[in-house]
C-alpha cells in the first residue's frame, strides 16, 4: 500500500513554494508516464516506479559544471521503468509549472545507453548526448524565448524520436536554461531531466558522437549562457544556444518554427 504522512505531505507543499518547475509527465500515444514526483515520492513506501530519474528539487541545477548537469540533481539514477515506443513518435514533456520570469531556450538530446542497458547507464562522461530538438530566441515570434512559449502551452513541450533510429534503449534529456540571472558567471539556471525510453520498431540509423555533459557548458560562454537577457531583448546582443547545433538527422520541431 502506499502512504504519505500528512506531515510529509505539508512538507512538501512548503518546499514547492519556492521551487520553480519540474518535468512531471510524459505522454506518448494518448498515454501519460509519470516522471519522479518531487517532493511527494521521496517519502512514498515502496518507491513509486517512475520513468524518469529522480530530481532531488524544482530548483536548477546548482553548479552545472559538475554532474548534476547530466540528469539533474538527484543521484542520477535510473529509473524503474522505461516509456516503449516507435521510431518517429511524438514525445510530450508536461512540466507541474513554469515560471514566466525564467526566459531562455529549450532543448531536447538523446543518448544511447550502453549495451542497450539504461540501469547501468550514466551519461555523465562521453560525447554521447546529441541535440535533437531547440528552441532559443527568435525576436519576430510571440513571445520570442522558448520556456515562454512552452508556459503558454500550459507547460508542455514535444518532440518526435527521429525517424529510422535503430531500435534500443536511450535516454531523453529535456532541458529548460533560465536565463533571467545569468549576466553573473555561474548564474544561468539549468533545468534538465531523463527519460528512460525503449525503441521497439526503428531503422537503422545510429546516432553519431554528440557532446559531453558535464564538459560542454562553458560558464564563460558570452554567447549562451554568461549573458544579460535584457541586452538580448532589446536587440543589443545575438543570442546563440550553448550545446550545439540540432543533429541534422533530427525530426523537424513540432512545436513551432524558428532558431
Amino acid at each position: 500500500m502506499v502512504k504519505l504522512s500528512i506531515s510529509a505531505l505539508l512538507l512538501c507543499a512548503t518546499h514547492l513554494v519556492a521551487g520553480h518547475g519540474y518535468l512531471k509527465s510524459i505522454v506518448v500515444n494518448g498515454q501519460t508516464y509519470m516522471a519522479w514526483q518531487v517532493g511527494q515520492d521521496d517519502y512514498v513506501t515502496p518507491t513509486p516506479e517512475r520513468y524518469a530519474r529522480k530530481l532531488a528539487d524544482n530548483g536548477p541545477v546548482p553548479d552545472f559544471t559538475t554532474k548534476d548537469i547530466t540528469c539533474g540533481r538527484g543521484g542520477n539514477i535510473p529509473a524503474a521503468r522505461s516509456i516503449e515506443l516507435k521510431a518517429g513518435d511524438k514525445v510530450e514533456f508536461v512540466w507541474d509549472q513554469w515560471n514566466s520570469a525564467h526566459s531562455g531556450p529549450v532543448f531536447t538530446y538523446i543518448a544511447q545507453c550502453a549495451n542497450n542497458d539504461c540501469k547501468t547507464f550514466k551519461g555523465d562522461t562521453g560525447n554521447f548526448w546529441v541535440k535533437i530538438d531547440q528552441l532559443a530566441y527568435n525576436p519576430s515570434a510571440n513571445p520570442p524565448w522558448a520556456s515562454d512559449f512552452l508556459r503558454e502551452r500550459g507547460a508542455k513541450w514535444s518532440v518526435v524520436v527521429p525517424t529510422g533510429l535503430a531500435p534500443g534503449e536511450y535516454l531523453l534529456r529535456h532541458e529548460i536554461l533560465g536565463l533571467h540571472v545569468a549576466g553573473t558567471r555561474m548564474g544561468a539556471q539549468f533545468y534538465p531531466s531523463c527519460t528512460h525510453i525503449r525503441v521497439t520498431q526503428g531503422g537503422s540509423t545510429k546516432l553519431p558522437s554528440g557532446i559531453a555533459l558535464p564538459g560542454s557548458y562553458n560558464p564563460d560562454d558570452k554567447d549562451g549562457i554568461l549573458v544579460e537577457l535584457w541586452r538580448i531583448d532589446q536587440g543589443q546582443v545575438n543570442y546563440t544556444a550553448p550545446g550545439g547545433p540540432v543533429w541534422t538527422g533530427a525530426a523537424p520541431n513540432v512545436n513551432r518554427p524558428g532558431p
